[in-house]
């Protein structure tokens, strides 16, 4: 077996310990307030964080008007109260057709 696939088992391995770690630790217990409302939190930031490094590029280089529109308009979809969904989509049709006039 090369040392690839013994570092993939391995990180595989790791991987699987930590996500059994919560459980096999807390059990029954409830978690703090503070802990529950870190952890709420920690989803939708690490989720801004991936699409902003996304749109913007390295360095700040690669940023591209076109999405930013496209996700002002699914943001703004979203807030008018449409469900995700359509929202999403009317983002992609914005983006797409200013793609395709510019």
């Amino acid at each position: 077996m090369s040392e690839l696939w013994v570092s993939i088992l391995l990180v595989a391995a790791v991987s699987v310990g930590i996500k059994a770690a919560g459980p096999a630790l807390l059990g029954d217990r409830e978690l703090p307030p503070s802990a529950s409302a870190v952890i709420a939190a920690l989803a939708p930031a690490l989720l801004a964080g991936l699409v902003v490094t996304d749109i913007t590029g390295q360095g700040w280089s690669a940023l591209d008007w076109r999405l930013c529109a496209g996700l002002g308009v699914a943001g703004g979809a979203y807030l008018l109260k449409l469900p995700a969904m359509p929202s999403i989509a009317l983002a992609v049709v914005v983006t797409a057709g200013l793609r395709w006039v510019v």
